[in-house]
């Protein structure tokens, strides 16, 4: 075995095999000249080629690792374009063994244990096309961790461990388009975060733990065309924060906390035809709420696709009704009770008048009626 010997450099005349022994002799004389190149710079440790224990394509440029442990001495051929190292008990991203694959354009490292991103990890990916580090345990993304991933279209980074985002973690991401973080613990983005995702058009957030969402949040992604945050606790939307957001065709805002929405925040979207959806809320159906989505109706290039879907938390006498069921006897309702209690006023005004009068009239003595009298009787 390879793994019990210093390898030799040797060939065989092909004419002794078939085609395909050809091919295979082919690919182990390639990883036997890798490891002879490695062992001539001094390497004390000894290399083995991924073929002994990974599935490596003809050409070796897909190679297939998920499922086995992958260690540090492990070689895969330079040619490597597609590197599958999923469920392959990492606890660290094994940057000693990607330090060569300057041709790698897909990595994929999910399911695995990785706590920390190391300084660097991926400089030399620089051709790198899709990240997927999904299903692991990292909780913090360090300020280099974009560093050489300049071509990088696609980032997973969901169902990880991560409280909040910051600019510096995503500052080299110049030509990201799709960016994934559902199912973390984010309960804070830094003011302009993905300010340098200029190309970015998908961010996904959802079930995490955000509550707020403010001006600037999503500033400078002019290509944005989704944005999930399903599954927050989001309470508060400012009146601008979606004003930068040129191109969005889908907002989803299902299951979280809003009781009230402004009309301005949603009027800021300009593009045509961009669905918003806003069921599962603790929406307090009151006649203000009834005016915005009224408002909302007839802005046509606004699409409310699960206006039917959404329910009243409050009052308690509408819980559970539908918006739409009960919408138009909001402002009636609101209007009788101020009819009711504008007459109630009159009412109570023109009897505090009737018996002041009377009090007047019971000071002098006299009745009104009398001095009615007294007047005709001058007149004669």
């Amino acid at each position: 075995m390879l793994a019990s010997r210093r390898p030799q450099c040797t060939f065989f005349p092909i004419s002794r095999y078939t085609r395909a022994h050809a091919r295979r002799r082919k690919m182990r004389v390639h990883y036997l000249i890798w490891i002879c190149i490695h062992f001539s710079f001094g390497e004390s440790e000894f290399h083995y080629p991924c073929q002994e224990i990974c599935l490596c394509k003809e050409g070796a440029k897909f190679v297939n690792c998920s499922g086995v442990n992958v260690t540090d001495n492990l070689i895969f051929p330079p040619e490597t374009e597609h590197l599958d190292l999923s469920i392959s008990n990492l606890y660290s991203v094994p940057s000693k063994v990607l330090r060569s694959l300057w041709k790698l354009q897909v990595l994929l490292l999910s399911g695995n244990y990785i706590t920390k991103v190391g300084e660097r990890a991926f400089s030399s990916l620089e051709r790198l096309q899709k990240l997927d580090i999904h299903r692991n345990e990292i909780t913090v993304l360090g300020s280099s961790f974009s560093t050489g991933l300049s071509s990088l279209r696609e980032l997973n980074l969901s169902y990880n461990r991560l409280q909040e985002l910051y600019y510096r973690n995503f500052q080299h991401f110049e030509n990201l388009q799709k960016l994934s973080f559902q199912n973390n613990n984010i309960s804070y983005i830094e003011m302009g975060a993905f300010r340098s995702l200029t190309r970015l058009r998908q961010l996904h957030l959802q079930n995490n733990h955000l509550l707020n969402l403010h001006n600037g949040v999503f500033s400078m992604l002019q290509h944005l065309e989704v944005l999930n945050l399903e599954g927050n606790r989001i309470k508060t939307i400012a009146p601008g924060v979606f004003t930068s957001l040129n191109r969005l065709t889908v907002l989803n805002l299902v299951h979280n906390e809003i009781e009230h929405i402004r009309f301005k925040t949603f009027l800021t979207i300009q593009t045509p035809g961009t669905h918003i959806l806003l069921s599962y809320n603790l929406w307090f159906c009151d006649c203000d709420l009834q005016r915005v989505f009224a408002k909302l109706h007839s802005v046509k290039r606004l699409i409310l696709d699960d206006y039917d879907n959404m329910t009243c938390m409050e009052p308690q006498v509408l819980r559970n009704l539908s918006l739409s069921s009960v919408d138009t006897q909001l402002c009636i309702a609101e209007t009788v009770t101020v009819l009711v209690i504008t007459f109630t006023v009159f009412i109570t005004v023109v009897a505090a008048i009737v018996m002041a009068e009377r009090n007047r009239k019971k000071r002098t003595g006299k009745h009104w009626s009398e001095d009615s009298d007294i007047s005709y009787e001058s007149q004669d």
